[in-house]
C-alpha cells in the first residue's frame, strides 16, 4: 500500500474514533497479529463464560498444555474485560516462553484497551502495526537514495542529518536512529498519526537538495518491519 493510502486510512480511523485511539507500542510481526485477530473473531462465535476462562488460566503455567492451547486461552483472556484478566496477562508477561512472547504481548495490550474502554464507557480504536509506536505516534522505517548512486560524502551526511532532524522536530516527530550505507540513508522515526508522511519527507528532501540537489525525490516508507540493505536495494532498483 502506498504511503498516501496509508495516511488516508489512518485519518479515517482517527475521525471514526473521535481521536480516541490506542497504539500498540510493541514491535510484533504483522503475520502474528493477523492470526491473533482472526482467532479472536472465531472465538466470538462460541464465546465461553468469563468465569470459566479465568479458572482455566492456570493452564498457562502447565507444562503439559500445548502452545496452541495456550494461544487460545491467551486470546480468550484478552476479551475478558476485567481487572482480574488484566492482572493474569500482566503477570504472565514476566514468565512467558519466547515462543509465546509476541502472542502474550498482543493479548495483554488487547485486554488493556478493552478494559479501558469498558471503564470509561467509550469505544477505543486499537491501531497496531509491525513496528509499533509510542503514545500517539507510529514508528516507520524510512529510506532514501543518492541521486547519482554515489556514496554520501561527510558533508552530505551532515546535511541530511541536520535538515531531517529539523523538519521532523518541527512536526513533533522523532528520528530514532539515522544510518548511511553507500548510496542509501535509512532511519526509524516516531511520527504523529495525523502527520502527512509524504509531505513530511518530501519537505525534508527538498531542504537537503537546496545544498547540491544530491537526493532522489522518491523514498521508501513502511511500518510493517525493519528492512535489510538488500530489501532496500531491491525496492529502489524496481523504481
Amino acid at each position: 500500500m502506498k504511503h498516501e493510502e496509508v495516511y488516508k486510512k489512518l485519518i479515517e480511523l482517527i475521525e471514526k474514533s473521535g481521536k480516541n485511539f490506542s497504539i500498540l507500542e510493541d514491535q510484533i510481526d504483522v503475520n502474528v497479529q493477523i492470526v491473533f485477530f482472526e482467532l479472536l473473531k472465531d472465538l466470538q462465535k462460541n464465546k465461553r463464560n468469563d468465569t470459566i476462562i479465568i479458572a482455566d488460566s492456570v493452564k498457562l503455567n502447565n507444562s503439559e498444555a500445548t502452545i496452541e492451547e495456550k494461544k487460545v486461552l491467551l486470546a480468550e483472556l484478552s476479551c475478558v474485560e476485567s481487572v482480574e484478566a488484566y492482572r493474569i496477562l500482566e503477570k504472565y508477561q514476566t514468565v512467558v516462553d519466547e515462543s509465546l512472547k509476541s502472542w502474550a504481548q498482543l493479548a495483554f495490550q488487547h485486554c488493556r484497551i478493552g478494559l479501558e474502554s469498558n471503564l470509561m464507557d467509550e469505544n477505543k480504536v486499537f491501531i497496531s502495526t509491525g513496528l509499533g509506536g509510542k503514545e500517539s505516534k507510529l514508528r516507520y522505517f524510512i529510506a532514501g537514495k543518492h541521486k547519482e548512486n554515489e556514496s554520501f560524502t561527510d558533508s552530505q551526511q551532515k546535511i541530511i542529518k541536520t535538515e531531517f532532524e529539523f523538519i521532523f522536530k518541527k512536526h513533533n516527530s522523532d528520528i530514532e536512529k539515522l544510518e548511511f550505507f553507500n548510496q542509501y540513508y535509512f532511519f526509524t522515526s516516531l511520527i504523529p498519526i495525523e502527520i502527512d508522511l509524504n509531505n513530511l519527507i518530501s519537505n525534508a528532501t527538498s531542504e537537503c537538495n537546496q545544498f547540491g540537489n544530491f537526493l532522489r525525490t522518491d523514498f521508501l516508507i513502511t511500518n510493517i518491519k525493519l528492512l535489510s540493505i538488500d530489501e532496500v536495494e531491491t525496492y529502489f532498483n524496481k523504481q
